[in-house]
């Protein structure tokens, strides 16, 4: 690019030069015609002292800028330098805002020239990044950042990524980049006058393809690599194979390999269960390598029968981590070609088709405007279409929305199916013989609603722990606020100039006779007679939930049982609206329904325009029948699920849900999957409590008798890596107050951090206790030099909240519920582990205290039947989280005494590998913890 860019970055005082924050250090990097011409940086004297937390996080201190110019010594030379420039900067508007600040300050006027946001930009063009940090993208394209917050450093870091995010742009096919420039008007930065000239350029040029890409009805999309499916020759499909044989196989994917007894025991078990059909369950301690474990033998046995074997996972990680770094193993391995494919619900895919008539509408706001430059970026480069891939904003998951591929109607336009990518995925796992997918979809296959799977008999169910909790969730119901305002909204009173609006438009193009049908003006009222009442509905839900709910100090999340037998004044008018938002819903489907048979029967052709309004109707009327359906079966219907509410004190309103699940699954597991499969592997590292799997077994309705029942021990050496200790100088949980619990646990994690440098998870049961925790550390002051990270109060996805505790020495991280399993910190960024308390469900929780009543009812011992093995297995999870490979080392603490003070206390302890127990006071505990760490 022949253009003159100038890269800057400053370090400041603060964010707000109009609150009197100011500049302590310059840096700009000049690019002319592609290349680094020029570098200026210098300190500057803000006239303040420098905050602690800046001098912390720059290492600029005031000692070092008091003999430094001020900002107006060197305003020549920033002027001269921007003299003609694009003004590039990671977080434009930031740096723009403080020099603006000081050049008026300095009595010049502020740069009005062009600027260029590289975290805009960024975005745009790698659209499926983790993040878009500077030090994310920096490790992104290997460039050397050794010195962030320092603004020559990050200058000089920014400058070499918008290099590559030039050279990114330009490499797009002219198509792509005519579309982004027509799109690019709505950004924060000029990007539109930079992209003219990269088209204009091409143009002259004449562009050729590059050869993966190819134009596709007015879109440049990534071409379709179709695999040959290659002949198999029987030879290499023998199984069950030898020791040696397996040993021989293996290695060639390991430059290291190590045998693994254990993850061979497992093959054999897994090809034998499918091989003489039978349910089974294998616990696998950490370490087994339970993938390769299951992988290996299905791979010869979906070959060697010429069938297909499904392969659920409860999360997106695992399923991420199977594709791109297990199937790659697998296929480096055998003595075979495999064919594997990740199938997910239809609405995670793209409709190409919907994307391209609304890629051009007018009015859209920033997010949409992006998250569509985005996508057209994608297309490049995706072969799957999977909304996953792409890192959206929320405003862009709006967006989705609205492009997502869904049953169709009307857009059905042939030609767009070749390119369909949902359709692309369904016909890759008919061909497939390892298809992954999640608990859900697999679920889906038992109500066969045209299920997206194909037809399957042998399963393998990883992370099988959480299938009882996906079934419940899976036969149930839930009702939500902002899903329930949402829906109606799009709909919208007419002169919101939404759905109803467009319907009406359309009907208006169409002669229809007189009187047949409501006015506009009639259903309009419908609808705002809807919107009253679903306000009514969810303000009659929270006053209900108040009401039941005896307030506990402290406590903002509230989860209160709704049972047919509850009496009383708010009970009756919760169930009197609920039933008048379902007449109300009702009357609005009959009456968009009858305006749809109007158009129907008009012959008159329709435009591609219209055809898609009517589809969204479509959409629209199946959605509301959906949201009837659920409100009667959780308010009006008696049924014998268990309802109850969940909202938050403070916002009652926007966070309410209502839910609706069966107490036990056990049941419609056993008649709608066991017994319609063939065979049914459930693995994970925690199945069995007190090495039994009698808990697992009733939860999810398999027969003992019929079940093979196997546990593998983890390889490690437990007693040599990990020490447990149990403080005796704490009080017992449930004979004080949770303030006082919480001062005396703060008091304990402050010594302990202090020993151990961080490095420590902190696993929580109760939201509430976790924030007060956090809240008293950080008002104690004692561990200002720690970074303290809290699941609910520091920003960010679990993942991401993770990888910020591994990236800093001295950090502590405070997670509750998704923390206890998952969560994956090998080697020494996690030392200690601390079990705050025991992880029994609050007995007053609503699936709990039904699922006990049940048991009572049916002459059981609640405690030990269901929350005594419930709390041992989340437990076991906890535990698991410590060592994940076998070097690591590392502390457990467990502040809740009931392990050591109660009968049953044993029992988790039981569960668990046999590891050495210490209890004693937290200081001679810490002396132990120094000299063992």
């Amino acid at each position: 690019m022949s253009n003159k860019f100038v890269v800057i970055d400053l370090e400041t005082t603060g964010n707000v030069p109009k609150k009197g924050d100011k500049i302590i250090q310059f840096a700009a990097v000049v690019i002319e015609n592609g290349i680094i011409t020029d570098k200026f940086s210098a300190l500057i004297n803000p006239q303040k002292s420098i905050p602690a937390f800046i001098e912390e996080l720059t290492g600029i201190n005031d000692e070092m800028v008091k003999d430094a110019p001020v900002f107006a010594e060197i305003t020549a030379k920033v002027i001269d330098l921007l003299d003609g420039a694009y003004f590039v900067a990671h977080n434009v508007l930031f740096d723009l805002s403080f020099l603006q600040e000081e050049l008026i300050q300095a009595g010049l006027e502020g740069f009005y020239g062009p600027v260029l946001d590289t975290v805009e930009l960024a975005r745009i063009l790698y659209p499926t990044a983790d993040g878009y940090k500077l030090s994310d993208l920096a490790e992104k394209e290997n460039l050397k950042h050794d010195r962030p917050h320092q603004a020559d450093s990050d200058a000089q870091v920014t400058a070499e990524l918008f290099l590559i995010l030039l050279k990114r742009l330009s490499s797009l096919p002219l198509l792509t980049i005519k579309q982004l420039t027509q799109l690019s008007g709505g950004l924060k930065s000029d990007l539109e006058q930079l992209l003219d000239e990269i088209v204009a350029e091409t143009d002259r040029k004449r562009e050729e393809l590059p050869d993966h890409i190819e134009i596709y009805k007015k879109v440049a999309l990534k071409k379709i690599t179709v695999a040959e499916n290659e002949h198999v020759v029987d030879i290499n499909l023998k199984y069950p194979l030898s020791e040696e044989e397996k040993v021989e196989i293996v290695k060639q994917g390991f430059q290291s390999f190590e045998k693994r007894s254990g993850q061979f025991k497992m093959m054999d078990i897994v090809y034998q269960s499918f091989q003489n059909n039978k349910h089974t369950l294998i616990e696998a301690g950490t370490g087994v390598g339970k993938s390769l474990g299951y992988l290996l033998p299905i791979a010869f046995f979906a070959k060697q029968n010429r069938l297909k074997v499904i392969v659920s996972t409860h999360t997106i990680q695992l399923q991420e981590q199977l594709l791109k770094k297990e199937i790659p193993l697998l296929e480096k391995i055998l003595p075979f070609k495999i064919n594997s494919v990740l199938l997910k619900g239809r609405s995670h895919y793209l409709s190409l088709e919907k994307f391209l008539l609304t890629l051009m509408d007018e009015n859209d706001n920033y997010d949409t405007t992006l998250t569509k430059m985005q996508i057209l970026v994608w297309l490049t480069e995706t072969e799957t279409g999977d909304k996953d891939e792409l890192n959206l904003s929320s405003g862009g998951l709006i967006y989705w929305n609205k492009v997502k591929n869904e049953p169709t109607v009307f857009l059905q336009d042939q030609e767009w199916q070749e390119r369909d990518f949902y359709l692309k995925a369904k016909i890759k796992a008919q061909a497939a013989e390892i298809v992954i997918t999640n608990h859900s979809l697999l679920l889906s296959d038992i109500k066969g609603e045209g299920s997206i799977l194909p037809s399957f008999d042998y399963v393998i169910l990883d992370e099988g722990h959480h299938l009882e909790k996906v079934a419940s969730q899976f036969f149930g119901h839930s009702l939500d606020y902002l899903t329930t305002r949402l829906l109606i909204n799009q709909f919208g009173q007419y002169e919101q100039k939404q759905l109803f609006y467009e319907m009406e438009q359309l009907l208006a193009s169409i002669p229809v006779q007189e009187g047949k049908q409501l006015q506009t003006i009639e259903m309009n009222q419908m609808v705002l007679d809807l919107m009253y009442e679903m306000d009514e509905l969810f303000k009659l839900i929270a006053l209900f939930a108040k009401m039941k709910f005896t307030n506990k100090k402290g406590f903002n999340r509230v989860k209160v049982r709704f049972t047919h037998s509850d009496n009383g004044k708010e009970r009756n008018a919760l169930v009197h609206s609920a039933e008048r938002f379902a007449f109300l819903l009702k009357d609005l489907y009959s009456a968009i329904n009858h305006r749809l048979e109007w158009i129907k029967k008009e012959k008159k052709p329709l435009s591609i325009a219209q055809e898609k309004i009517i589809e969204e109707i479509h959409l629209f009327v199946n959605d509301l029948g959906e949201l009837r359906n659920t409100v009667i079966n959780c308010f009006i219907k008696e049924t014998k699920q268990v309802k109850w509410i969940e909202m938050d004190i403070r916002a009652p309103q926007n966070v309410t849900t209502i839910l609706a699940q069966p107490a036990f699954v056990a049941d419609q597991l056993k008649e709608q999957f066991f017994q319609m499969k063939k065979a049914v592997v459930i693995t994970s590292a925690t199945l069995t409590v007190n090495h039994s799997f009698h808990y697992i077994m009733k939860e999810i309705g398999l027969d003992a008798d019929t079940t093979v029942q196997q546990t593998i021990s983890s390889p490690f050496e437990y007693k040599n890596q990990v020490q447990l200790f149990i403080p005796e100088d704490l009080p017992e949980i449930n004979t004080v107050t949770l303030d006082e619990y919480v001062i005396a646990i703060t008091e304990h994690i402050i010594t302990i951090a202090e020993a151990t440098k961080g490095r420590m998870l902190l696993l929580f049961t109760a939201y509430d206790m976790l924030k007060k925790t956090y809240e008293l550390i950080k008002e104690s002051g004692f561990l200002n030099e720690y970074v303290l990270i809290a699941q609910g109060i520091t920003s960010g996805s679990r993942t991401r909240l993770t990888r910020n505790f591994q990236r800093y020495d001295k950090a502590i991280l405070l997670g509750t519920s998704s923390f206890w399993e998952g969560v994956d910190i090998p080697g020494e960024d996690l030392s200690c582990l601390v079990i705050v308390r025991l992880p029994f469900s609050p007995p007053e929780e609503p699936l709990t205290e039904a699922k006990c009543q049940l048991i009572m009812q049916q002459g059981g011992n609640a405690f030990s039947e269901y929350s005594l093995p419930e709390a041992i297995l989340r437990f076991k999870q906890g535990f698991g989280r410590l060592i994940r490979t076998e070097t690591d080392r590392g502390i457990m603490i467990v502040f809740d005494r009931r392990i050591v003070t109660t009968k049953y206390g044993k029992a988790f302890l039981k569960s668990i590998p046999p590891i050495p127990v210490k209890k004693g006071r937290i200081d001679e505990l810490v002396d132990i913890i120094h000299s063992w760490l």
